[in-house]
C-alpha cells in the first residue's frame, strides 16, 4: 500500500560567508570585523532578530602565489597575503522572508561586502506526526488492495499474518527525483511530497 501527502516546510536554514584579504592579518580582522556589524545591521533591518544570527569562527588562510620559469620549472611560491573567511547561519520559521533575504543579500555588495550566499534548506518540524498519518494512509490502502484481490479471487481475507514500512520518502513537489533504496530527503524545496508504502500479509479463507 502507498501513502502520499504534500506539505509545506515550515523552518528555514541559510548560510552565506564574506571574507577580506591583506597582506596585514591586523587590518584584514579589522576589515572582517566592520563587514561583520555591516551584515549584521542589514540583517536586523529586514526583520533578522540578532539571536537567530549564528556566526562562526573565523578562519584564516594564508594566501601564495606560485612561480614558474619560462620553460616550466616550479621556482617556489610567494607570499601573497591573508584571506580571512566568517561563515553566517540563520535558523528561522520565517520562511518566505528568509528565502527574500537569501535573494537579497547581493545589496551587500554596494557596501563593498564580499557576501557569499548559499540556497536556503527547507525542513519540517511536524516529520514524526507526518510519518505516522502516512502509516495509517499506507495501511489503508494495502487492506483494500487486498480485499480488492481476496474479492476477485471469490476469497476473504483472514487474521492479519505481519505488516511492515518501507522506507520513507521526501521528494520536491513536482520535481521527478527518484526514490533511493536508503530514503529521500529533500532539503532544496519549500513544498515537498512525503510517501511510505506498507506491505502487509493476510491470511486467505
Amino acid at each position: 500500500g502507498l501513502g502520499e501527502s504534500n506539505f509545506t516546510s515550515d523552518l528555514s536554514v541559510w548560510e552565506g560567508n564574506f571574507s577580506r584579504e591583506s597582506k596585514d592579518l591586523t587590518l584584514a580582522y579589522t576589515d572582517l570585523e566592520s563587514d561583520k556589524k555591516a551584515v549584521t545591521t542589514y540583517l536586523k533591518s529586514k526583520g533578522i532578530p540578532e539571536d537567530q544570527l549564528i556566526f562562526n569562527a573565523v578562519s584564516t588562510n594564508p594566501q601564495y602565489q606560485q612561480n614558474y620559469s619560462n620553460d616550466g620549472r616550479f621556482l617556489g611560491q610567494t607570499f601573497t597575503g591573508y584571506q580571512l573567511n566568517q561563515s553566517l547561519k540563520i535558523e528561522s520559521k520565517e520562511v518566505e522572508k528568509v528565502e527574500k533575504i537569501s535573494r537579497e543579500i547581493t545589496e551587500l555588495l554596494n557596501q563593498g561586502i564580499t557576501f557569499y550566499s548559499q540556497n536556503p534548506r527547507y525542513y519540517y518540524t511536524e516529520l514524526e506526526s507526518l510519518k505516522l498519518e502516512m502509516i495509517a494512509k499506507a495501511t489503508e490502502d494495502a487492506t483494500i488492495r487486498a480485499e480488492r484481490i481476496s474479492e476477485n479471487s471469490k476469497s476473504s481475507l483472514g487474521d492479519l499474518i505481519s505488516a511492515n514500512m518501507g522506507i520513507f520518502q521526501i521528494t520536491g513537489q513536482n520535481s521527478g527525483e527518484d526514490y533511493s533504496w536508503g530514503g529521500t530527503f529533500n532539503t532544496a524545496d519549500k513544498n515537498k511530497t512525503a510517501s511510505s508504502t506498507m506491505k502487509l500479509i493476510f491470511e486467505v479463507d
